[in-house]
């Protein structure tokens, strides 16, 4: 393994509950050796892009209920490519070379899980996006 890679490695959370069984799906095992660290490594990072995302949206967002708040958060995941693909590049880009080389197989499916994810990330720390207070 190159040093690109071991440093990679070495920088990730180890997430307790991402068990690798040998009866996995390659996906499975993907998510949970791969996509769950480097997810939760950027998890700082995509709040704050996040924040970047409300604000160039007018700020609409703090307008809405909770129940609205998540709908947004998924329209924003799910329908907004330009975002959708922004959110991409900051976990692959902490992807080995190993592996892209793996998720280049199946990546249809590993977006999906990519994105589920990420979305799960956003909801939990729903409680941080609360507007700025504005200056008296």
């Amino acid at each position: 393994m190159n040093d690109r890679s071991t440093n990679l490695k070495a920088i990730r959370p180890t997430i307790a509950s991402a068990l690798v069984r040998d009866d996995m799906s390659a996906e499975e095992r993907f998510q949970n050796e791969t996509l769950r660290p480097v997810i939760k490594m950027q998890n700082h990072l995509l709040i704050v892009v996040f924040k970047n995302y409300i604000a160039k949206h007018k700020n609409v967002f703090y307008d809405l209920s909770l129940t609205k708040q998540l709908d947004y958060i998924e329209n924003a995941i799910h329908k907004d490519m330009k975002f959708r693909n922004s959110l991409k590049g900051m976990v692959i880009g902490q992807f080995t070379v190993e592996e892209y080389q793996s998720y280049i197989q199946n990546s249809s499916a590993l977006n999906k899980r990519m994105m589920n994810i990420v979305k799960e990330r956003l909801i939990s720390n729903i409680q941080l996006f609360k507007p700025l207070a504005k200056a008296v």
